[in-house]
């Protein structure tokens, strides 16, 4: 298994949520420092699957769907006026 390598992090946060994470912390057997670390992966996670999904879906459209069936008029006879 690879070894991640860390990185220290410093955020300022008020009293008020530093105390409510203290509790919270303490709920899920883990520390702030894992709650927050947790979290941003959790957000980094998400964007990536949805820049991938973005990217798909992009390539999907660029590349059209074919629905079946003939064109029998062309794009120019069907827009006459």
């Amino acid at each position: 298994m690879t070894q991640v390598q860390r990185q220290n992090l410093t955020v300022s946060l008020s009293v008020q949520t530093i105390r409510k994470a203290k509790v919270l912390a303490a709920k899920r057997s883990t520390s702030i420092s894992g709650l927050v670390a947790e979290q941003i992966e959790a957000l980094v996670n998400d964007d990536d699957a949805y820049e991938k999904a973005h990217k798909e879906a992009l390539a999907l459209m660029k590349r059209g769907f074919h629905l079946g069936g003939e064109h029998r008029i062309s794009r120019d006879e069907l827009h006459e006026r």
